[in-house]
């Protein structure tokens, strides 16, 4: 379908798990009224859940893949791979990587975040740690792996200070500990969890239901240790240098971790194209938004994702951030497609997404589950649970979003129903 002349511009940057959907939903939300266009990096998606098992070669990267050009086409989206270069509110333009710059009326950001690994000398890829952020750093990651099985040393696995994404790091953790058992090299591998968080399973979230001892059970039984309130300082070959800290922020005790692999998730920031725009962002770069995801400055600027701006539940020694879970973003998505909506029909924005979070955190051999509603305390659902069906519902749940990211579905019936069994309300318009 070709795009309408002379139509309002909705330009959609970033085309991860939650510009894609996003643009599929918009796109079928506003059909005739408004062109729609994104604007990313690559031309691939990548469903990044599922990199933890790609770095133990559960999956081939192009498992876990989609070309999206063809798929934005036959659903009459725009798409460029050209990348942003620097988002000029004021002027209702993006400037792009080559040099030219596309007009909106409208802009919606779901960037993700940039990877502060250099925050920690020696941290991250380009350093002596491995990631599971993206798919190219999953792939590393599994040939680290590889070579630490040929040769068993220890493992030091976790989040640094600032991260908000926590759920990951157990995951990898805990299938770590699945694969090593079944090549039989378990015995040899110590392994170590360090997290900034103030107690196992706290997530960002402050917990949810019985997470702290959900995990610290699974961590026990399966002989990891750990360590909380943990600050890394530096990471050299082989060795993590880290600080763990009192409740009121001295210095408790400090390590020296030695590794032969180590996968660390990093603290998140916004992304170059809108780091530091005054009004837009906060200090690290996060879109600042409403409860109608609208920028309170710039008012035809929509955020989603982990590029939003959310404030930590509450002080903790060391920073930590608030995580955005897959059911959270595809909240802000529907709220933001109804928003559009009224806005071209001259109304203003009424709709605020749920922000509940459903979160699957596979083991390999198990896994845990929570339900937050809302995702940030006090709430009216508080749930975790654990078991095998976990895993296999992990499982079904990469099929079926890759699924629809390759057919451009926005919201299928069968996720409508699936959203019904769970008794969780999505928000709904005409």
């Amino acid at each position: 379908m070709a795009q309408g002349a002379g139509m309002p511009q909705i330009v959609i940057l970033g085309a991860g798990l939650g510009g894609t959907i996003a643009a599929y939903e918009i796109r079928d939300a506003v059909k005739g009224r408004a062109n729609v266009t994104v604007v990313n990096d690559q031309e691939d998606y990548w469903f990044v859940p599922s990199n933890p098992w790609v770095a133990v070669r559960w999956r081939e990267p192009d498992a876990i893949k989609v070309h999206l050009p063809p798929v934005m086409a036959k659903k009459g989206i725009g798409f460029t791979a050209i990348g942003a270069k620097r988002v000029h509110p004021g002027e209702n333009r993006v400037e792009l990587n080559d040099g030219t710059s596309l007009a909106y009326d409208y802009l919606v950001i779901a960037t993700g975040p940039d990877l502060a690994f250099n925050e920690v000398a020696g941290l991250g890829p380009g350093g002596f740690t491995q990631s599971v952020c993206r798919t190219d750093h999953a792939s590393a990651a599994a040939d680290a792996f590889e070579r630490l099985c040929a040769d068993p040393k220890p493992i030091v696995v976790g989040a640094a200070q600032g991260a908000s994404c926590y759920g990951p790091a157990y995951e990898f953790a805990l299938i770590l500990d699945t694969e090593l058992k079944r090549r039989k090299v378990r015995d040899r591998v110590p392994m170590t969890f360090v997290t900034a968080e103030p107690y196992i399973g706290h997530l960002g979230l402050d917990g949810v239901g019985d997470t702290k001892s959900l995990l610290e059970s699974e961590l026990r039984d399966r002989h990891i240790k750990w360590v909380c309130n943990n600050r890394i300082t530096s990471v050299e070959a082989g060795v993590m240098h880290t600080e763990e800290l009192n409740e009121d922020g001295s210095i408790k005790a400090t390590h020296d971790l030695p590794f032969g692999f180590s996968m660390i998730l990093p603290a998140f920031r916004g992304v170059p194209a809108v780091f530091g725009i005054e009004g837009l962002t906060n200090p690290r770069g996060f879109i600042l938004a409403d409860k109608h995801q609208r920028n309170p400055t710039f008012k035809n600027v929509y955020s989603l994702g982990v590029c939003v701006a959310i404030p930590p539940v509450g002080p903790t020694p060391v920073p930590v951030g608030v995580p955005k879970t897959g059911f959270m973003i595809e909240s802000m998505v529907t709220a933001i497609a109804a928003n559009l909506v009224r806005e071209l029909a001259g109304q203003e924005p009424s709709v605020e997404a749920t922000w509940n979070a459903v979160c699957l955190a596979d083991f390999g051999d198990g896994g845990v589950a929570f339900v937050a509603e809302p995702q940030i305390p006090p709430r009216n659902r508080n749930w975790a649970g654990k078991g095998k069906w976990v895993h296999v519902a992990k499982v079904g749940f990469e099929k079926y979003f890759l699924r629809k990211v390759r057919k451009g579905e926005s919201e299928p019936f069968y996720e409508r129903l699936m959203l019904h069994a769970l008794g969780i309300r999505k928000l709904r318009f005409d």
